[in-house]
């Protein structure tokens, strides 16, 4: 076999490219730091690094969601907080008003201040999230979701839903909270309120006599017609002279009558009735055709809604009290007015508790979603990260091999016959 010079000289060259293309891919991992420059280095680990990559994308998509949706929950959070605080102080107003020591004059101031609490509730409910979007319109939040009509009557003009956001693949998680759950609902264990009809002196409606109420209270909750809808309607009887009657309708049941009988009220005690499972105590006199409704907070015909509850509170604590007729009217607004008050706290606390909840759930897949990105950063690195000892190793192991065929080449490249003629 004849071995000649020019095949000599190939093989030494195609083997120190060899040796560089070696010495060359340890310097790149070396300096990238991975073992898997290039996928035609590991394409196996290569297509597996690209899932994963893309696991970490999604996971770290989720946690710039769960930041956003932590920022909504704690700007709803602090807002309910001031909401339930505001509640709070119209109650103390309104229990500082019903003293019979306070003249129109402190009254009225008692109104004026009553005021500022009310516009700032209603300030509270149009609140943004810092981006112009209203938090508590639901999905339509481009908008306030509380605005006066021409009555000057606050209307809810946003929609039934809440925000979502999804935090987690399989979490699909509330943010905010519309406006009608917080500021015109109770809580699902509030329970009966008594009302009369406003008086208007001038336009002579609302009841015409003096009958206070105090009450009503739960007597027995497995009563027949417990949870159904009650009025309280006076008449007269036809004897002489006439003696003042009441009868007591279940609203929910075509109006039947469920009590009839002489009132007697009008005495020192008053006079405590009972029916569907509550009574209540009566007391004044009361004018033929007057009426008290006794309803379930919350219900078709008695809506909560803690903005009319401080309009109804304002207009009482603004008109002078110039006969029993409209004192029986200013107290039994302030009575059923501060019961409304009272459903509106519970429901505000219960919103916030929810939305308090949700935080701390937010904590918590905090916690899962940063261990999951801990898992796949130790499953990327354990595929394509750089072993480094093992790597500098190689790097003198090749720079050896290369400077010996480099020497080598040197060596047969200077070999010819004719330095032996």
């Amino acid at each position: 076999m004849r071995i000649s010079t020019v095949t000599m000289f190939e093989q030494s060259t195609a083997s120190l490219n060899r040796q560089q293309g070696d010495f060359l891919k340890v310097s790149q991992q070396i300096a990238s730091g991975r073992r898997v420059v290039n996928p035609s280095d590991d394409p196996q680990a290569a297509s597996r690094a690209v899932g994963v990559d893309q696991s970490k994308a999604v996971t770290q998509q989720y946690t710039d969601a769960r930041v956003s949706a932590r920022n909504s929950l704690a700007q709803t959070e602090s807002i309910l907080n001031s909401v339930s605080d505001a509640v709070t102080s119209a109650k103390t107003l309104l229990i500082q008003a019903s003293s019979d020591t306070l003249s129109d004059v402190d009254r009225e101031s008692i109104a004026s201040e009553l005021k500022g609490v009310y516009e700032t509730m209603i300030g509270q409910a149009n609140a943004t999230d810092g981006n112009g979007r209203y938090l508590f319109g639901g999905y339509a939040d481009n908008a306030p979701p509380f605005v006066k009509d021409a009555d000057s009557n606050v209307q809810y003009k946003g929609d039934s839903n809440a925000r979502e956001q999804r935090v987690d693949a399989s979490r699909l998680m509330p943010v905010t909270e519309n406006g009608k759950s917080i500021f015109q609902s109770v809580p699902s264990g509030a329970g009966y309120i008594a009302k009369t009809p406003p008086v208007d002196i001038e336009l002579n409606t609302g009841n015409g006599g003096n009958v206070t109420f105090k009450g009503p209270s739960v007597a027995d909750v497995n009563a027949a017609g417990y949870g159904d809808n009650f009025e309280i309607t006076f008449g007269e009887d036809t004897s002489t002279p006439p003696v003042p009657t009441f009868t007591v309708k279940n609203l929910d049941t075509g109006n039947d009558v469920i009590t009839d009988q002489a009132y007697t009220g009008n005495g020192e005690d008053g006079q405590t009735i009972s029916f569907g499972g509550m009574n209540i105590t009566l007391e004044g006199e009361p004018v033929s055709g007057d009426t008290i409704a006794v309803q379930k907070a919350g219900s078709k015909d008695h809506n909560a809604d803690l903005f009319n509850t401080m309009e109804e509170a304002i207009r009482v604590l603004e008109t002078p009290i110039e006969d029993d007729r409209v004192k029986a009217d200013f107290r039994n607004t302030l009575n059923t007015a501060m019961r409304n008050l009272d459903n509106s706290l519970d429901n505000v606390l219960t919103v916030r508790a929810s939305a308090g909840a949700r935080l701390n759930e937010l904590d918590v897949i905090d916690a899962v979603g940063g261990n999951r990105m801990l898992n796949y950063e130790q499953t990327l690195s354990d595929l394509v990260d750089l072993d480094y000892a093992s790597a500098i190793s190689e790097y003198s192991l090749r720079q050896i091999g290369l400077q010996a065929s480099q020497k080598a080449f040197v060596d047969i490249k200077g070999m010819s016959l004719f330095d032996f003629m």
